[in-house]
């Protein structure tokens, strides 16, 4: 990872979109329970877009981001959802998460190899 201000930015976005959409989410779970928590719901989803959308405009490929952002906020809203919600936290789930995880890790490699390849017709 480089360590120039661009890059730093660019995560730090990332990691708010994921924050913001996890509060949102977790939000939604304990409106069930106390309608005030609609409060948190509604600009805790629009907050995440607003950040994935400013991560977007920092160049990050949007399958990246958005795998990125879909992985972490899953694992994250499962392992909170369990210890704030007491859900279950099993083997399948954790090995679902999992394959989350390798599966987004897939895509950001597969953003760099296309990235560092030449076009069609370049040579290298």
């Amino acid at each position: 990872m480089a360590t120039y201000p661009g890059a730093m930015r660019k995560w730090a976005l990332l990691a708010a979109a994921i924050l913001t959409e996890v509060t949102g989410t977790l939000a939604l779970r304990a409106f069930q329970d106390h309608s005030a928590f609609l409060a948190v719901v509604v600009p805790g989803y629009v907050l995440s877009f607003v950040f994935l959308a400013n991560v977007l405009r920092t160049g990050m490929p949007v399958g990246v981001a958005y795998g990125i952002w879909g992985a972490c906020g899953t694992a994250l809203t499962a392992v909170l959802a369990t210890l704030i919600f007491h859900d279950p936290f099993t083997a399948p789930i954790i090995l679902g998460i999992g394959l989350i995880i390798a599966g987004v890790l897939l895509v950001e490699f597969g953003s760099h190899n296309a990235a560092e390849a030449p076009a069609a017709g370049e040579t290298a």
